[in-house]
């Protein structure tokens, strides 16, 4: 886990508790086996950028295995665990987020979703062949995207597109850009000491591919911000997924749909490990509004390909609009 002196933990971001709001219950609820799933799907995309689904047909052996191996690694000693990483960029880190400056209190495994990635490196992981850790790895990846491919056709279904999967093939492709990363926050008991402020486990950002799945245990951490800057806390559930809307999914659809900027705060008591999968398109892939979903508007965003956007996108800190710099200004 990761180790920090008291002193340390200055160098790390503390907010101010957010005001209590009636709004908690709120988050949209999907269950995917209904026939209303397109229509509040629509919706939460539109208001929110996120929601909740059950009956998300992802097995529960996939999940409880994966977190099992991941519980088993973060528990490991820091110079066992560091023989995972540096990140370059997939592999083990703590504390640093990216390479401009972020922190957060977490450390992390971040990892391709190709299956013929060489888990060699990250043999410290399961103590014995890493291919016991692939297996796992690829199992859980593989339902996750195709729970992510149903809703995105779902999704366009919903804005009545006729190629069904405009945005599913993007992930399907065998040079998708897709990537899965594994964050553990541990406890912070000097929590206690900050006078009821909170410290940032990981700092407010929207996610930059199509759609990212996140699934956690029963700790508390997560927020997601209104549109009205306010942020609420998601209330944890470790047998659902929550989904988040990315940028490339919000030009698409020409800013229908809006990426919802959202962030994670430490636990003085409890450890949180959270298991993201971000589905993005291939790196040529041109990313622009769909004309289909245009209907005589004007476009809001410069066409960039998947790699531009990507390579700005980690020239950035997390708290950036980096679709800011792709969108097109209007004539005054």
């Amino acid at each position: 886990m990761v180790v920090l002196s008291k002193p340390a933990i200055e160098q790390f971001c503390v907010v101010k508790p957010s005001k209590p709001t009636t709004l908690l219950h709120a988050i949209p609820l999907i269950d995917l086996s209904k026939p209303d799933s397109k229509n509040l799907l629509l919706k939460a995309c539109e208001e929110f950028g996120f929601f909740k689904v059950i009956n998300h047909g992802v097995p529960i052996d996939f999940i409880s295995k994966l977190e099992s191996h991941a519980i088993k690694f973060f528990s490991l000693p820091l110079s066992e665990k560091e023989r995972a990483g540096p990140p370059d960029p997939f592999g083990y880190g703590n504390k640093c987020i990216g390479p401009n400056g972020d922190v957060g209190w977490v450390e992390y495994l971040l990892l391709t979703t190709n299956p013929e990635f060489n888990y060699q490196k990250l043999a410290s992981i399961c103590g014995e062949n890493p291919q016991t850790f692939r297996c796992a790895v690829n199992d859980y990846v593989s339902a996750v995207k195709n729970m992510a491919c149903e809703i995105l056709e779902v999704m366009a279904e919903g804005l009545k597109i006729q190629q069904r999967n405009v945005f599913s093939k993007l992930l399907k492709d065998e040079q998708s850009d897709s990537v899965f990363r594994v964050n553990h926050y541990p406890p912070c008991p000097e929590l206690q000491e900050l006078n009821g402020r909170n410290l940032i486990g990981f700092g407010a950002h929207t996610d930059p591919q199509i759609i990212s799945v996140l699934r956690s245990n029963n700790t508390s951490g997560l927020q997601i911000s209104l549109r009205d800057g306010n942020w609420i806390s998601v209330p944890p559930d470790q047998n659902s997924f929550f989904i988040n809307v990315g940028d490339s999914l919000q030009v698409m659809t020409n800013g229908r749909f809006k990426s919802v900027r959202h962030r994670v705060l430490a636990n003085s008591l409890k450890s949180r490990v959270s298991m993201i999968y971000f589905g993005g398109p291939p790196l040529s892939e041109k990313i622009a509004p769909l004309p289909s979903l245009m209907e005589g508007e004007d476009s809001l965003y410069k066409e960039f390909t998947w790699f531009e956007y990507k390579k700005s996108a980690y020239k950035s800190k997390l708290a950036d609009n980096r679709l800011g710099l792709f969108e097109k200004v209007a004539a005054s």
